[in-house]
């Protein structure tokens, strides 16, 4: 799979433009804010209806239009597959595949598998927990439609029970056999919710395992550890057990949607304990781990976006990465950044085709 043609029109600060891209490698090179990372935005925008830096809808929209058009033909499975996002002010998003309206946008995450790298990941170990979670379930949600929805039915279920507990609280009454029916669906779900990340990690933590090692050479012992409340006691129980602080918070402050995931160096925080150097080894590795599981569970080869990569990895480990993920059969590959004779003498070393965008 992978993309030939992108066509955008008023999207964030690029006004119009249009590109035939390489199966292989494609570099988009040129100054800070000429809209580089934009492009690639774009390519994610098309895989997961939302873009990676801000999912507000309206504030991807240039300023001087009303509207944004982000038009895509894409190669898989030896057939033309066209996606289409628009949006414009004050309507709701409209994304379509081969001209067909989507009626959920859920039902269109992955068909375009994607992975993108960038300095923004950083989020991922200095942000709080729904950030991580974010990352456990974009990763699962690719290549498993019955988890996505079970999520997207959990998340509604728990803003139907706080709306419940703030009833609660201003009209000062209480209503057992109501809060019974949403406790029992949460019940449910978190259950499914919670057995499949486990399921998940068991098979993801051993793929990061060897990134980790192959991008730093072995140096350090790192981990990643699933956290979550589930693993003490049911999530029935624990709905009981914390009930009277719920009613006081006026939210559900136990269930799968507090999980985290504790990321180590040597046993401690990378957070706190990990060099720059070294969080972002981690993060690639993270990344880089995303795009075999994805490969390995859906059989196709996910697009790369790697968004001014450079800041994160020096020349070598760049080059390592484009020639580890490039070989032959492995998918299409995007760079960003502002050094064009660095950015070529990299994807050269690789032996694959490629074309190089200078904005």
């Amino acid at each position: 799979m992978y993309l030939e043609h992108l066509s955008l029109l008023h999207y964030k600060n690029l006004e119009s433009a249009s590109f035939n891209f390489d199966p292989k490698i494609n570099c988009i090179v040129g100054s800070n804010g000429v809209g580089k990372t934009n492009i690639l935005d774009s390519i994610y925008h098309l895989a997961f209806g939302k873009s990676y830096f801000n999912p507000v809808t309206s504030q991807n929209i240039n300023h001087d239009s009303d509207f944004f058009v982000i038009d895509g033909q894409f190669e898989k499975n030896s057939k033309q597959e066209q996606i289409l996002v628009s949006a414009k002010r004050g309507q709701k998003k409209v994304i379509k595949r081969n001209q067909k309206q989507y009626e959920k946008v859920s039902d269109h995450i992955g068909f375009i598998p994607a992975v993108i790298i960038s300095p923004a990941d950083r989020d991922l170990i200095i942000e709080g927990s729904d950030t991580r979670r974010k990352f456990i379930d974009g990763v699962i949600s690719q290549s498993d439609q019955a988890y996505l929805n079970s999520l997207i039915k959990y998340n509604k279920v728990v803003s139907q029970r706080n709306s419940l507990l703030k009833y609660f609280a201003a009209n000062h009454t209480f209503e057992r056999d109501t809060l019974e029916v949403y406790n029992a669906q949460l019940t449910d779900l978190g259950h499914k919710l919670h057995k499949k990340r486990i399921e998940f990690l068991e098979e993801f933590i051993p793929i990061f395992n060897s990134r980790y090692t192959e991008i730093t050479n072995n140096k350090e012992n790192v981990s990643i550890k699933y956290k979550s409340q589930l693993s003490e006691n049911p999530l029935n129980v624990l709905l009981e057990d914390f009930l009277q602080k719920d009613m006081m918070l006026q939210y559900t402050s136990v269930g799968t949607h507090k999980d985290d995931l504790s990321f180590e160096i040597e046993d401690h925080p990378i957070k706190k304990f990990g060099s720059q150097g070294q969080q972002k080894s981690f993060l690639v590795a993270l990344k880089l781990a995303q795009f075999d599981f994805i490969k390995e569970i859906s059989g196709v080869h996910p697009i790369l976006l790697l968004d001014d990569v450079f800041d994160k990895l020096d020349e070598e480990r760049v080059a390592h990465i484009v020639k580890l993920v490039a070989t032959k059969n492995l998918g299409q590959i995007f760079i960003s950044d502002t050094h064009p004779k660095r950015t070529e003498e990299v994807v050269k070393k690789s032996n694959q085709s490629y074309k190089i965008f200078e904005l």
